[in-house]
């Protein structure tokens, strides 16, 4: 399976998620239950996975934390805000 269909099955099942529970929950709560339906699908993935950067030649093992990482091949970095400002549409 490639990222674009990966993708779709991410996207679909957000969506889904976000329609049955609404807005307005805790990140962690979108998280789970996305996971949860993701390995449902039959989807190997990894949660809250280090991923190194790299500056000036340094490696830096803590670059960041994706909050999920699906098929080895396709980051899911859920956000949960109140509302959604100019920031977040750029």
């Amino acid at each position: 399976m490639n990222e674009n269909e990966i993708g779709k099955i991410i996207v679909d099942t957000a969506i889904a998620i976000h329609r049955e529970l609404g807005p307005g929950l805790l990140e962690t709560v979108y998280e789970i239950i996305l996971a949860y339906k993701l390995e449902k699908h039959g989807l190997a993935l990894k949660k809250q996975v280090s991923i190194p950067i790299e500056y000036q030649g340094i490696k830096f093992n803590e670059g960041f934390r994706a909050d999920i990482l699906v098929e080895n091949k396709v980051i899911i970095e859920l956000k949960s805000v109140e509302s959604i400002s100019k920031t977040h549409k750029k």
